[in-house]
This record gives C-alpha cells, sequence and structure tokens, in this order.
C-alpha cells in the first residue's frame, strides 16, 4: 500500500459534509481514537450503500487507510468500509423532538472532543447510550437531552452540583444556583447572578445526572422547563459559546 496502514474502529458519525461530486468528509467519534474526520469516497451517488451506512447518528464499524503509522497524521484518512452495528437514525429523524435532541447531542459530543485522535472513551459510550434511548422512545427526548449534556460535562470535569454548596460543600438542599460558581450554593456563598430555582427543578436534574429516570419521568412540565434553561446555561458557560442546535430543541 506504499506506506499506507489500515485501521479499523466502531464509531458515531457526527455529521457529514460534501466534497467534490461524489464524496463526502464523514466525522466519526469513535471508540479508539476519539473524533476522527475521513473521505469517503463515491458516497454520493444514488446507489451507494456504503454512503447510506455513514449518515449522522449511525453507529457503525468502520475501516481505515491512512499515510504513515498513525491513523490521525498527514491528510484526511481514506474511509474504505463500513458495517452498520446500530442505525438509530431510523428512530430519531421521523421525530421532530428527537431529532432536534439527537443533533444537539451530536453537536455537543463535537464539542467536547475538539482534538482529533485522541481517545474520548467515555463521551462515546455516552453518546452510544444516549442514542439508543432516544431512538428507542424510552423517555421524552428533552430529558434525554439533559442527562447526556449534564453526563458529558460530568466525565469532561464540569459536574454540576444539585445539592451540596458547590463552593463550602455545605450540605443540600441548598437555595440558590450560580453557574460561575458550579451548581448549588448556600446563602453565604452565593454571588451576582445567582438564582433561585423551584427545589423540584433542582431535584430533577440531580436525577437526570445520577440516571434515576422513575423520579425524572415523573416531574412536572415546569421542572422540566426550569431545569433545560439551567442546563444550557451552565453548559453555555462552559464551552465559552452556545450549541446552534439549542435554539430547535427549545422552540420543539
Amino acid at each position: 500500500m506504499g506506506g499506507m496502514s489500515l485501521f479499523r474502529d466502531d464509531g458515531i458519525v457526527l455529521r457529514t459534509q460534501k466534497l467534490g461530486e461524489a464524496d463526502r468528509i464523514i466525522t466519526l467519534l469513535t471508540r479508539g481514537h476519539g473524533r476522527v474526520r475521513a473521505v469517503a469516497r463515491g458516497v454520493r451517488r444514488t446507489k451507494s450503500k456504503f454512503g447510506a451506512r455513514l449518515e449522522p447518528f449511525s453507529h457503525v464499524d468502520v475501516q481505515f487507510f491512512a499515510r504513515g503509522s498513525e491513523l490521525i497524521g498527514r491528510g484526511l484518512p481514506l474511509c474504505t468500509q463500513s458495517e452498520t452495528i446500530a442505525p438509530y437514525g431510523g428512530g430519531i429523524v421521523t421525530d421532530y423532538g428527537r431529532y432536534t435532541a439527537g443533533t444537539a447531542m451530536l453537536e455537543t459530543a463535537e464539542r467536547f472532543t475538539d482534538h482529533e485522535g485522541e481517545p474520548a472513551v467515555q463521551q462515546y459510550l455516552l453518546l452510544v447510550g444516549a442514542l439508543r434511548t432516544l431512538a428507542r422512545g424510552e423517555h421524552a427526548p428533552n430529558l434525554v437531552l439533559d442527562a447526556f449534556l449534564l453526563r458529558s460535562l460530568a466525565v469532561n470535569g464540569y459536574a454540576p452540583s444539585f445539592g451540596d454548596c458547590a463552593r463550602c460543600g455545605m450540605p443540600g438542599p441548598n437555595r440558590f444556583f450560580s453557574v460561575a460558581s458550579g451548581g448549588s450554593v448556600c446563602v453565604d456563598c452565593r454571588v451576582p447572578g445567582s438564582v433561585v430555582p423551584s427545589p423540584g427543578t433542582l431535584v430533577l436534574l440531580g436525577a437526570l445526572l445520577t440516571g434515576d429516570w422513575e423520579t425524572a419521568d415523573a416531574c412536572e412540565a415546569r421542572f422540566v422547563r426550569e431545569g433545560s434553561g439551567l442546563v444550557s446555561a451552565y453548559l453555555h458557560w462552559h464551552l465559552e459559546r452556545g450549541l446552534r442546535s439549542l435554539r430547535y430543541v427549545e422552540k420543539s
């Protein structure tokens, strides 16, 4: 292969971009190599089964060819083969709520894996699990999204507190919430800009972070709406700029 190396990995297709007349650049979050961009040739032809497997939300087993001994190096690798592990898109793209929530998940995963080729196994596993849950319709799409966002923040070192004070550790529940301080804060640690969410909202967010779906599914709609606002604000603070796709989720 003249200095080409073969790599195989499984991943989730995050997005695609047109390249030339028939090719695409595929961005995937993979198990072993983190975020990878690769060229898939001929996939935009109408009869390409290969291309049909490489659509956003697809969980695929992919083969790459790359120059040199590293997958991420000189130029983009070639994606030469793919096999479907799970076509999550089929259960997502036909429902507006699921589709907008899923799109926000894909964008979040890409934003949290900004260095190509660096493994991000926890983020990958979170995304696979969230898309599976979303595709099956097991819970409301906005709850699945908020749970994914909170857990993504946690695995990247930004876990918010919804009980004990994020600054001094005073046992919760605490009345105030400060995005800049890391979550719930006590009366002595509150800072300008702190808000006073409903106690039920903090219970909901704690349940989403820990996977207590029985509690989350039973929460009132007003707590869900307020919780989504807090999650969005917290995410924007740590990403330093907002997600384009969240504006559509908020309208759904």
